[in-house]
């Protein structure tokens, strides 16, 4: 037996085991870390400008409705910030507040005239109830309002006052139709009320005008301010999609970079393996097959995805097309063997084909490149393997 000495063994049995780190890689796996944040990003914002497009379009009439085109970015230029409008809307509140309160200080003196009136007095406090012994008043009365409510509610500060000028018009005639209500026809109470509520409506006739022209006013004036912050926010979401589409295109940029450097750190492809990759093109559907040519006319424009006769020649693809197509066949061939067997399949294509003969020139063009595909490996079979 070999005595073994305990110092001649391996120190790194003994040491945790160092992690190699390639920088390169590091680098590489955080600027895809920061794109996909920014993806994000981005999507989120999209969202945003798609969903206020959708409400715009929902909720504005068809003649309050606009496009954004080329001259919106010289208009946009023209356009109040929405902030700036809100401020606006803030000084128009309260100067269209001032006026209403100039239009109730005005009614105020057809208020003093109507309870300066002789026959104003069963108005002014409220109904005493408990003793007139008035038992089914508030069974009658929904409502009970008096003047020296109206009018303590009138010189209220604090803003729980009124805001409206109808609203005292409502209160005052409401005096008037409660005890009209309540009171028999011939009771004094209820002609004194009558009499009253036709000065009352007379003096208001008069009135009205100023009224009608203040509302007439504030609804120009909302209706104006309502139009404008829609452009101004139009004009904030189009400035924003302007700027989605900048960073989308340097996100593109910069995936082409990051492309770049994927296919220079790959292995170049094989004879072997473009002779499978060519073979596994012939096994795609006619719709993944498209898509498939559309990516090699993307790095080779004077490839026609298009044309009837297609020669594909896997030696002059670029690398990075190359694994490209072998990626996509890859997903494409496993979705295809999730999908109905080939037999059920050419069932069903068979019948579509006799029943619309508009597909049979699709069904041809994928046999025709097929068979180019074929050629183009069987040439290369004869190849000695490099």
């Amino acid at each position: 037996m070999v005595a073994m000495n305990a110092s001649n063994l391996d120190s790194s049995q003994h040491e945790p085991r160092k992690v190699e780190t390639n920088p390169e890689m590091d680098d590489f796996r955080c600027s895809i870390n920061e794109l996909s944040t920014k993806v994000d990003n981005l999507e989120q914002r999209v969202k945003d400008v798609e969903k206020f497009y959708l409400n715009t379009i929902t909720e504005l009439p068809n003649s309050s409705k606009s496009t954004s085109t080329g001259k919106d970015k010289d208009m946009d230029k023209h356009i109040p910030s929405v902030k700036r409008l809100q401020q606006e809307a803030s000084r128009r509140e309260a100067a269209a507040a001032k006026r209403m309160h100039e239009l109730m200080r005005q009614f105020g003196t057809i208020f003093r005239q109507i309870t300066q009136h002789k026959w104003a007095w069963p108005f002014m406090q409220p109904v005493d109830v408990e003793g007139l012994g008035l038992d089914d008043y508030y069974e009658i009365i929904e409502r009970p309002m008096d003047f020296s409510t109206i009018k303590n509610q009138m010189e209220v500060k604090d803003g729980t006052g009124y805001k409206h000028v109808r609203e005292i018009y409502a209160d005052v005639r409401l005096v008037f139709k409660n005890a009209m209500k309540y009171n028999d026809e011939k009771s004094d109470v209820h002609a004194m009320a009558k009499a009253l509520l036709e000065k009352f409506e007379e003096k208001w006739l008069q009135f009205l005008p100023k009224v009608s022209e203040e509302e007439k006013r504030r609804e120009e004036e909302e209706k104006e301010a309502k139009l404008r912050m829609q452009l101004a926010q139009e004009a904030s979401h189009a400035k924003m999609a302007r700027g989605l589409h900048n960073e989308l295109c340097e996100v593109d940029m910069r995936l082409e970079e990051l492309r770049g450097i994927v296919v220079k750190r790959c292995r170049k492809m094989s004879n072997v393996d473009k002779r499978k990759l060519g073979v596994a093109l012939s096994k795609l559907s006619p719709e993944d097959l498209t898509k498939a040519l559309e990516i090699v006319a993307q790095d080779d424009p004077s490839f026609s995805a298009s044309s009837l006769n297609i020669d594909l020649d896997m030696d002059t693809q670029s690398e990075s097309t190359l694994w490209r197509l072998k990626f996509f066949v890859k997903d494409a061939l496993e979705v295809q063997c999730k999908s109905p067997s080939k037999g059920e399949k050419n069932d069903a294509t068979d019948k579509n084909a006799a029943a619309n003969p508009n597909n049979i020139a699709p069904l041809k063009r994928k046999g025709e490149i097929c068979d180019a595909l074929a050629k183009c490996t069987k040439r290369r079979n004869k190849k000695p393997a490099s």
